[in-house]
């Protein structure tokens, strides 16, 4: 597509921080054509993570915008908040809104996200039944934390998401329970090591988690708010409000609905974040896409991966070289330590841990058979997570028999290859 004033340019569905980056990035690198992004919401496009960190602590004020309302103005960014897109033409290279209004377009960029999995059993319905997913979902929140002790929360899903927000609720005095189906805290995320010391941690700190349980119902009062929520073996747990955290599905029926491919994951895209359709690219957590050096492709649900992804979509739009691929990683904050994690955990083979999780500063390196770097978690452990991260993206092989060893300086735990 050529960058000219004139042209359809560019529209974005979606003004979360893939779109409105990707929307600053065409700007930065030289796109003098239009640039239109459509939001459902009416709010300034505003930071997502913090809402289950820090915003659910402090006492008032909105979330940290992604960029100042007068930034839109000056870079000629025409941004409509409140209307929601129905479908896309990619055959007229055009979307239509709910208002019977359309737009064309000359490339157009997905950036829908995603929503949070509903749960489908009595009581799910019931005021006072939350998710975690927009500014007005942790006002809600941010209320009933604070009324403090004698609060009772309800978490459903002790997934990063459901710990976080059980995080804030201790620090305000409030009676926190997690409920958790898998055998485990952060089941699909994280490896053993970790969910064992941040559940242990949990627990001395207040927590209440119950782990391999089946939610049966929620249970409604008298005034059709939630009650409790009652077990499949008929224990019930008093609580004032319940949060369900058990993750999120892609927004992608537009993407469907135009015909454009999508697997269980999202909207397929390659390296570029080219969809099936011409002009069309797609990311952020609603694409599908490939993750080098990984097998297979992965909807990452990161703030790193929606900038990566928006930079790609810029560079193919522009006509440049696609960016190099970088490792993705993503962090948590809970009480007063620092989670970092970088790589996936696929492909690795063995699992090793340095330093001692009893002190709550280690990291687990994740290893293939021939010692290759695949993947790093990490508590309070800045230097590891730089240098795993770094050791990821370029193949690295580590001695494994020394990396417990905390006498041996990370540089020295890398293989050497061999001089020709």
């Amino acid at each position: 597509m050529r960058n000219k004033q004139g042209s359809p340019g560019v529209v974005i569905i979606g003004a979360g921080h893939a779109g409105i980056t990707a929307a600053a990035l065409l700007r930065q690198q030289g796109w003098e054509a239009p640039i239109t992004v459509v939001g459902e919401h009416l709010h300034l496009p505003y930071h997502r993570p913090p809402l289950s960190k820090g915003y659910l602590s402090s006492a008032d004020g909105e979330p940290l915008a992604l960029r100042p309302s007068e930034f839109y103005g000056s870079e000629n960014i025409e941004l409509i908040r409140g209307k929601r897109v129905c479908t896309i033409h990619p055959d007229r290279h055009e979307i239509r809104l709910a208002d019977g209004s359309s737009l064309p377009y000359g490339a157009l960029i997905v950036a829908t996200g995603s929503h949070p999995r509903r749960l489908t059993l009595p009581g799910a319905e019931l005021d006072g039944v939350a998710n975690l997913h927009t500014m007005e979902d942790a006002l809600g929140l941010r209320r009933l934390i604070g009324e403090g002790g004698g609060t009772k929360i309800a978490i459903v899903g002790a997934g990063y998401v459901g710990l976080e927000v059980a995080a804030a609720g201790l620090e305000h005095g409030v009676d926190v329970t997690v409920i958790e189906r898998a055998d485990r805290a952060l089941g699909r995320v994280a490896s053993a090591v970790l969910s064992s010391w941040l559940s242990r941690y949990h627990r001395d700190r207040g927590t209440q988690l119950l782990t391999d349980v089946d939610l049966e119902a929620i249970v409604p009062n008298d005034c059709g708010g939630v009650r409790a929520l009652r077990l499949a073996d008929g224990t019930e747990i008093e609580c004032d409000g319940a949060l369900v955290g058990v993750g999120v599905v892609p927004c992608d029926e537009l993407a469907r609905c135009a015909g454009i491919a999508c697997d269980t994951a999202g909207v397929i895209v390659d390296s570029f974040a080219r969809t099936s359709a011409p002009d069309i690219y797609a990311i952020g957590d609603v694409s599908s896409r490939p993750v080098p050096p990984y097998s297979g492709r992965y909807r990452l649900e990161s703030i790193p991966s929606a900038t990566e992804q928006a930079g790609q979509a810029t560079a193919a739009i522009l006509g440049h070289n696609a960016p190099k691929p970088e490792t993705p990683w993503f962090w948590s904050d809970q009480f007063d330590v620092k989670i970092k994690i970088a790589g996936l955990l696929v492909d690795a083979t063995k699992t090793i841990v340095r330093g001692d999780p009893a002190e709550d500063r280690f990291a687990v390196f994740h290893l293939t058979d021939d010692n290759t770097v695949r993947a790093i978690e990490t508590v309070n452990s800045a230097s590891e997570f730089m240098a795993g991260k770094k050791w990821i993206a370029q193949n690295i092989q580590l001695d494994g028999e020394r990396i417990s060893d905390l006498g041996v300086p990370l540089r020295n735990l890398v293989i050497e290859p061999a001089v020709p």
